[in-house]
């Protein structure tokens, strides 16, 4: 017994002097990192800062990014939209027993944002926001309710300007030039989304010039990670400063909320747009007079074919000449030459660098107006007959085609030259009505094309496409 009480004393002691020796070993550690703590900790350095290094090297200005001018400067410019649409819905139990027409009118809701642009009362807002509205009713931020009325839309950039008439002069957002916006820089969201008014969302450019695929249009929209949700469409995209960087208009999701990313209009082609509509009614488009190599997947945009004949100066393009930039602003990809085309106008000169033969030229470009159409159903581009082939052929007008990928027509020689003249039986003017006409009718069996057209040996051809 005594034995053991001595091995138990023994193994005691030896813990005794173990926890001890742990407990020095363990404070002389944690002594060692906080001094390497203290000795390293640097002073916290904001996400967006600007530095100047003095001559001693260690002085750091930073600049902290507050948001509440911004937002305080743009709440009371942003308006909730709410639109009114009397829809037409087919009741096959009236007709069936014989108690009413078969049909029956209701009324639909649909609400997004606005910003007013202008003291007196101007707003620009999304075309699928006011989209075969009735009426139009807009609220401010101060809760008070207005009559808007509809001054012009252009559904191709998804862009409506409206009017209201208020009492005393009104807040309003300015535009900004949205090519300076760079990808990286902060910018607030502000909006409406589910009825929930001037709410405020921030977020970084993400991206510029994006084009959203499988909607049927090239687009050159600003990317942003600031949430945006239903009901912000037509609201405002500012920069730090409060001014419009664009119009909030679409969200990229699988769930029909936010997850991740939005698109906006940028601010020069709102304005071009909002321009045409109160000088001209219709927006005035501008192009190249190009047609552009698909196939091309470097940097830029190559040159295809070159249409001399659509206005001066367009014969200094070559077929091959690849597009660098426009006004200095570096083109990259179609969206991008597409979006700086969108924001000028027919007459307007343009820079246009490019690259030839390995070597960097810049020519001075006028633009033309818009007279070439592309029909994706059919397949098929055109543009408008010249005074010279009116008299040639003796038509009041129609549509050229320039270039054809249709089968069935190419089947039966269908060429670049020949003019339609005739869509469905009704006689077309120009290349707008041409692609108007077959964008109406849905191509089948039950519902065939009618097109009538003249070779480029003066003779009338008809065709049927289904």
């Amino acid at each position: 017994m005594k034995k053991y009480f001595s091995y138990l004393s023994i193994a005691f002691l030896g813990g005794v002097l173990t926890l001890i020796g742990y407990k020095a070993l363990f404070d002389k550690q944690v002594d060692t990192e906080k001094r390497v703590t203290a000795n390293t900790t640097l002073p916290p350095i904001q996400t967006n800062y600007s530095q100047t290094v003095q001559a001693n090297n260690t002085a750091i200005a930073k600049e902290t990014i507050d948001f509440t001018f911004a937002a305080e400067k743009t709440v009371n410019a942003v308006v909730h939209v709410k639109n009114t649409a009397i829809r037409t819905q087919q009741n096959p139990f009236d007709i069936f027993f014989g108690t009413g027409s078969g049909t029956r009118k209701f009324e639909q809701i649909g609400t997004g944002s606005g910003v007013i642009i202008s003291s007196d009362g101007y707003i620009v807002t999304n075309n699928h926001v006011i989209d075969n509205a009735s009426t139009i009713e807009v609220t401010l931020n101060n809760k008070k309710k207005y009559e808007a009325e509809l001054i012009g839309a252009d559904a191709t950039n998804d862009i409506a300007l409206l009017k209201i008439n208020a009492e005393t002069a009104l807040p309003y957002t300015p535009f900004t030039n949205s090519d300076t916006v760079k990808i990286g820089e902060w910018v607030l969201a502000v909006g409406n989304p589910y009825n929930l008014t001037s709410t405020v969302t921030a977020g970084i450019v993400s991206a510029k010039g994006r084009d959203l695929e499988g909607n049927g249009n090239i687009e050159s929209f600003i990317q942003t990670d600031a949430a945006v949700n239903p009901g912000n469409s037509g609201g405002a995209l500012v920069n730090t400063r409060g001014e419009l960087v664009g119009i909030n208009t679409a969200i990229s999701s699988r769930t029909g909320s936010f997850i991740g990313y939005s698109f906006a209009v940028p601010s020069n082609i709102a304005k071009k747009i909002i321009d045409d509509l109160l000088e001209f009614g219709a927006v005035q488009e501008a192009i190249l007079g190009i047609g552009i190599d698909d196939d091309f997947e470097d940097e830029g945009v190559k040159v295809g074919k070159v249409f001399y004949d659509e206005g001066a100066n367009n014969n200094q393009f070559k077929e091959g000449d690849v597009i660098k930039s426009i006004n200095n602003v570096k083109i990259s990809k179609f969206s991008e030459l597409k979006g700086q085309l969108t924001a000028k106008r027919p007459g307007d000169f343009v820079d246009v660098t490019l690259e030839r033969d390995g070597k960097l030229i810049t020519k001075k470009i006028i633009l033309n107006k818009k007279n070439t159409y592309i029909s994706r159903s059919l397949g098929i581009s055109f543009k408008d007959v010249s005074e010279k082939e009116k008299k040639k052929f003796n038509i009041k007008g129609g549509a050229k085609i320039i270039q054809n990928f249709n089968r069935t027509l190419d089947y039966y020689g269908v060429t670049e030259g020949y003019i339609i003249t005739k869509v469905n039986k009704k006689a077309v003017l120009n290349a707008a009505e041409a692609k108007k006409a077959i964008s109406n009718r849905k191509l089948g069996v039950i519902n065939p094309l009618f097109l009538e057209l003249i070779n480029p040996e003066g003779e009338v051809e008809k065709f049927v496409i289904r």
